[in-house]
């Protein structure tokens, strides 16, 4: 066995014994404490329970109703008391409470909770002897988690440890490492010159070693030179030297068919917002150096990621590809993250929006480019900066061109294909405010009726939203004359940037008058933030007939609204992920709560969306909200 190896074995048996040691320690000493203070809450409470016993003079009945009353109040497994003649005249038992804790950390470390006694007294006369036992499932809860916290902190030391050996072993063999890693090197093409060890056997071997490289480097620098011309002038965009589209699409086409290539991986498409807007407003210099910071954000990837590659595939598109499964999203989010900091100083309106997809080696290049073409649809819909990750879609409709969804969208809408559903939206009293009321289409006859997160952003894209929200209102205006109950419709932000938009619904209100006023419109957060003016007119026109106009998915960017007074609104909806855990998150209420005030000092009702937990109900609440909708408030109707 080899020093280095046995080296390692020893460091790892070392940090292997004090760790179990530490925690077997951890874990006894806590189920000690723990114990001991069962006792001593025992003991106080069987005292106090005594105390207040004592004072009811003998009086049974009220004697039993406190001793309920204290074993409903407090987490006990028995109440017993015990008279002066051993008969037992009140006792109250539970169940031992289910421990969250694994079941065999139970069994291997049981906490004992001795039950308190005290003596029960009228004056000098003995009543008899008062017993209170304590449920431990909650003790043993905190054991296993002060149990798994001290294992983790423990192995946190223990990784800090192999680390420290870590070093310690590269500085042994480091000498010898670098001879071969600079030997290897070279036979991959990389030229790599290392210092000189003190150790003088091998202090001449690579001195020479050096020599050689330096003369290898300069010999290949001058061919590379050469080719990575040629390369550009047939591969790369002008502008920021990226790939072209040919050869991007030629390199993940072969990524994906190679028997050796990546079995899994992701890419990512962005594209700029309104380029032509830009180089009008900003002109070319200024779009020219957008297009440039860019690709210097995306460059990064290629030199960190081994077998990752980017491209410019048109003016304002880019791609990304990564060899690495499962990290397209995060990527995503990071180059908008980045972009949302370098961008506006160009000028405004210098913004995009990205889309991503996870690659498989069974999809094609048509499904994988068709996927993240949707999902960039979707960003864009969202607004600068979004980030959308494409859904499992089929490869049917992954194919479809955008040509191909105006056209299906076209016919839905054409053949009555759509249809609204309904999501109740209640007061504290469970009380119906209103239906919101989603719009679905079927996109092919006879074919499931589809939420509009499948084919909205192709519907943007295809400049449809106009006839869809049309369309969706018209429906909404029938159902609610015919049973009269109110019904919201959301409409797409896109649409208010149609002049024919508020007109349109104008006309549709009029014609039903009493309906009219049982109808609620609202657009994304993002609307008021993007088009305030546009919201603004939307709401004076609409407003007089009766409409109420409201905000939904709203919380983000509510302080980068202007004049939030102004925009003409009878309500906000708060987005999911806002009141997410507020039930057990108290910064999160508190910024609800806050939030609520501010909007009410506004004249605004406040409903919040998607609760999923009773606990999250109530907390929502006591935060002063006025309704609340999802699936918590779905499944209780």
């Amino acid at each position: 066995m080899s020093l280095i190896r046995q080296i390692w074995l020893l460091m790892f048996g070392t940090v292997l014994l004090a760790f179990l040691g530490s925690v077997t320690v951890a874990v006894e000493s806590g189920r000690n404490y723990l114990e001991t203070q069962l006792q001593l809450k025992n003991s106080d409470n069987a005292t106090s329970l005594a105390l207040a016993l004592s004072q009811q003079k003998g009086d049974q009945e009220l004697m039993d109703l406190m001793m309920s009353a204290q074993f409903d109040t407090g987490f006990y497994r028995r109440v017993r008391l015990v008279g002066a003649d051993g008969k037992v005249k009140f006792v109250r038992e539970a169940t031992v409470g289910p421990a969250k804790a694994p079941a065999w950390f139970a069994d291997v470390v049981p906490i004992e909770s001795r039950p308190g006694l005290a003596q029960v007294s009228d004056g000098w006369r003995a009543l008899g002897q008062v017993e209170v036992e304590s449920q431990s499932a909650f003790a043993v809860d905190e054991l296993w988690r002060s149990s798994v916290r001290s294992a983790l902190a423990l192995a946190v030391v223990g990784l800090i440890a192999g680390a420290l050996g870590t070093l310690v072993v590269r500085r042994i063999r480091k000498p010898i490492d670098s001879t071969v890693g600079q030997a290897q090197a070279l036979v991959k093409g990389e030229f790599v010159t290392v210092e000189a060890p003190n150790v003088p056997e091998l202090q001449r071997l690579t001195l020479a070693m050096n020599t050689m490289v330096e003369r290898l480097r300069v010999a290949f620098q001058t061919q590379a030179a050469q080719l990575d011309a040629l390369h550009r002038q047939a591969n790369c965009d002008t502008l920021t030297g990226l790939s072209n589209r040919a050869h991007f699409l030629g390199q993940l086409g072969a990524a994906l068919q190679r028997e050796d290539g990546t079995a899994d991986g992701g890419l990512v498409l962005l594209r700029v917002l309104d380029l032509a807007g830009i180089n009008r407003t900003l002109g070319h210099a200024a779009a020219d150096r957008m297009i440039t910071t860019i690709a210097q954000a995306l460059r990064p990837y290629t030199e960190r990621v081994e077998g990752c590659f980017l491209g410019r595939l048109n003016g304002s598109d880019f791609a990304l590809c990564l060899p690495v499964p499962n990290v397209a999203r995060e990527t995503a989010q990071a180059l908008a993250d980045a972009l949302r900091l370098v961008l506006p100083s160009i000028g405004a309106g210098a913004s995009v929006a990205v889309g991503a997809v996870e690659l498989r080696r069974d999809m094609t290049l048509a499904e994988v480019m068709g996927a993240a073409d949707g999902a960039l649809a979707r960003a864009e819909s969202v607004g600068a900066f979004a980030v959308e990750l494409a859904s499992e879609a089929s490869p049917a409709i992954a194919l479809l061109g955008e040509g191909a969804w105006r056209q299906r969208i076209r016919e839905a809408l054409v053949h009555d294909r759509v249809r609204l559903v309904s999501f109740p939206v209640v007061d504290s009293r469970m009380q119906t405010i209103h239906l919101e009321c989603p719009l679905r289409m079927q996109l092919e006859a006879g074919g499931t009726f589809e939420a509009a997160a499948r084919w909205l952003p192709l519907a943007v894209r295809s400049r449809l939203t106009v006839d869809v929200d049309e369309r969706a209102l018209a429906l909404a205006l029938m159902d609610a004359t015919r049973d009269g109950q109110s019904r919201c419709v959301n409409l797409s932000p896109s649409s208010l940037t149609d002049s024919s938009f508020a007109p349109r619904l104008r006309a549709l209100l009029w014609a039903a008058p009493r309906a009219a006023r049982l109808i609620w419109l609202e657009v994304a957060e993002t609307a008021a933030v993007d088009h305030f003016h546009l919201l603004q007119e939307l709401s004076r026109q609409l407003r007089p007939i009766g409409v109420r106009i409201g905000l939904e998915h709203a919380g983000a960017r509510l302080g980068q609204i202007p004049r939030l007074f102004e925009a003409g609104l009878d309500y906000v909806k708060l987005d999911a992920s806002i009141v997410r855990d507020i039930g057990t998150d108290e910064n999160r209420a508190t910024f609800v709560r806050g939030t609520v005030t501010l909007l009410h000092g506004l004249s605004l009702q406040v409903f919040a969306e998607g609760v999923s937990d009773e606990l999250d109900l109530q907390r929502l609440w006591e935060c002063g909200v006025d309704g609340a909708t999802g699936p918590h408030i779905s499944a209780k109707l």
